[in-house]
């Protein structure tokens, strides 16, 4: 790629790795080196239903030596928060300081469906959560009792980080934002448009100031779709695709953060389509518009204009270069090669 394809960006430039399983564990590092050569910042690694998060952050911060880690998101309800602190305490041993934990409550899809718990109080267990992973890494003993969790007596066996890990949490509505900027150290967003963007922005602004703390010291992070194409309608296609199966399969909670930008008749027409096992149909309701509204997609310059108007927005301090599931490994490194940062 040519130096006249890159950008300088207004915001730092990540990669969110992709959701889909990819062939093997070499397959995901090769991203990531890729992502490092490409001067991305952080290579952040989803937990789904394929690959641990834990072993294959491991594997990235093994073969890489400068971008930084970390899983987006692990959730609250299929580890313990004292599991997770040590968790993120050998990670950020492994990679000399280059951890950052992304954690949330996922929704109950995936906790009841495949984790068999109960999908309760998502709220005040995040709270709960960050307290205690807190704790846990700093290497005092944890005696803690809340609402959730009670914990008694816990403590690292092991030096606690030199460099201390911050905590990430994920949020789509007002309150789940709002606990972000009153208690975690940053926000990661998913599936927001540049007006949701903004409006999200005065929630995280609001807890900060609710946890009297600077909003400024709160890192926003948004996980964008992008597909890159000298073929931009198959790189459409498939922003598509990616779409449909998150509005349409993966529970409410993607479809009511489409309706409350504006999309709710979108949002319904590509549920119901799903619904009635007409994937097809699902897809072909998200139009264009909508595409670039929620992501950076079609062909290069296409995709790159597209960015830019996210990386203005005040406020917004990271992009995640996020992939849709159905794209091949191809595809994956000519989207981390058109849309690098500049170094």
């Amino acid at each position: 790629m040519g130096s006249g394809s890159v950008v300088s960006p207004m915001t730092d430039r990540t990669v969110h790795l992709p959701v889909a399983a990819q062939p093997s564990i070499d397959d995901i590092v090769s991203l990531t080196q890729r992502a490092e050569d490409r001067g991305y910042r952080r290579a952040w690694l989803p937990e789904t239903w394929g690959r641990d998060a834990a072993t294959v952050l491991s594997a990235m911060a093994e073969r890489t030596d400068d971008i930084g880690i970390g899983p987006s998101i692990l959730n609250v309800y299929s580890r313990s928060p004292a599991l997770v602190g040590q968790t993120a305490a050998t990670l950020q041993e492994l990679s000399d300081g280059r951890m950052r934990l992304g954690i949330g409550p996922s929704g109950p899809a995936v906790i009841e469906g495949w984790h068999g718990q109960s999908f309760e109080r998502p709220l005040r267990r995040t709270r709960e959560y960050i307290d205690i992973v807190r704790q846990v890494l700093s290497g005092e003993t944890v005696d803690y009792a809340g609402e959730e969790f009670t914990v008694g007596g816990f403590r690292l066996r092991c030096d606690p980080p030199e460099t201390p890990v911050s905590i990430d949490a994920a949020g789509m509505g007002p309150k789940s934002v709002e606990l972000a900027g009153r208690f975690a150290d940053g926000w990661h967003a998913l599936m927001l448009t540049p007006d949701g963007i903004r409006d999200r922005l005065e929630d995280l602004r609001r807890g900060a100031e609710l946890g009297d703390r600077d909003p400024d010291d709160v890192r926003a992070t948004l996980s964008m779709t992008c597909a890159v194409s000298e073929d931009g309608e198959r790189a459409r296609e498939l922003a598509r695709q990616h779409l449909a199966f998150y509005v349409g399969a993966m529970g409410t909670f993607y479809r009511e953060t489409l309706s409350r930008q504006g999309y709710e008749e979108t949002a319904e027409a590509v549920a119901t389509a799903w619904g009635n096992g007409d994937q097809a149909a699902a897809s072909a309701a998200i139009d264009d518009d909508l595409l670039s509204d929620l992501g950076a997609v079609g062909t290069p310059e296409e995709a790159r204009a597209q960015l830019r108007k996210f990386e203005d927005i005040d406020g917004l301090d990271r992009v995640a270069v996020s992939f849709p599931r159905g794209a091949e490994q191809e595809e994956l490194e000519a989207t981390i090669d058109a849309l690098a940062p500049e170094e």
